[in-house]
């Protein structure tokens, strides 16, 4: 965290992206990422610099936009099914099980791109436990960037966007949080570059402390 970001934020509830937020999946995303790319002619260290964040078919299109998109939802199943199947490296990001073990009882949402099926393979394997109330790749019709999964985490838990906080790793993830109004932590080396409200290197630094009121403060620890 630099020394303009702030020390603290409040907010009444929480959002949280999965993958590169809560888990670290990245070698089995670029693992299956690579072989896509190779078998479509595409550089794969290209691909990868966009796979982030977004649902796979919406990063498909992104990488070959003049092909059918339903040739991309077609090849997004199989990639999903791949994913689900390879949990290889699968591990939590430093601090999320101390972080989601503060969260308990408290208004909190898992918002990810994952499907059903997959977020609850990966966070079965890094040993984190699955929030109550989860917006999947089945939940919403459009990807981040688009803010609808924010939109829908914050009503399922009855908040308005203004009242939530979003913790982020990717562009994609952050512009969807900014997008939906709401103010946005980023974590990890991703999301430096993307200026949101407050960048920590994960999950350690972050402590959560209830008020009565319902109120959630948000305390970063300075590097």
């Amino acid at each position: 965290m630099t020394a303009t970001t702030p020390a603290s934020l409040t907010a009444r509830a929480l959002l949280l992206d999965m993958d590169g937020t809560l888990v670290n999946s990245d070698a089995v995303v670029e693992r299956c990422w690579r072989r896509w790319a190779v078998r479509h002619g595409l550089d794969p260290e290209e691909a990868l610099k966009v796979v982030h964040g977004r649902q796979g078919y919406a990063t498909m299109a992104v990488l070959l936009p003049d092909r059918p998109m339903a040739e991309n939802h077609a090849d997004n199943r199989a990639m999903l099914a791949e994913e689900t199947a390879d949990l290889d490296g699968v591990v939590p990001v430093p601090g999320a099980p101390a972080f989601l073990a503060a969260l308990a009882g408290l208004p909190h949402a898992l918002v990810t791109s994952a499907d059903r099926a997959l977020s609850e393979a990966r966070m079965g394997a890094a040993g984190l436990p699955m929030p109550q109330t989860r917006i999947t790749a089945e939940s919403v019709g459009a990807s981040k960037p688009d803010p609808e999964g924010f939109l829908k985490g914050a009503a399922a838990l009855g908040f308005e966007p203004a009242d939530c906080v979003v913790f982020e790793d990717s562009e994609a993830g952050i512009q969807a949080g900014r997008a939906a109004g709401m103010r946005v932590v980023g974590v990890g080396p991703r999301a430096a570059a993307f200026a949101p409200d407050v960048h920590v290197e994960d999950l350690t630094g972050v402590r959560i402390e209830p008020a009565a009121d319902g109120t959630l403060t948000l305390r970063f620890a300075r590097p």
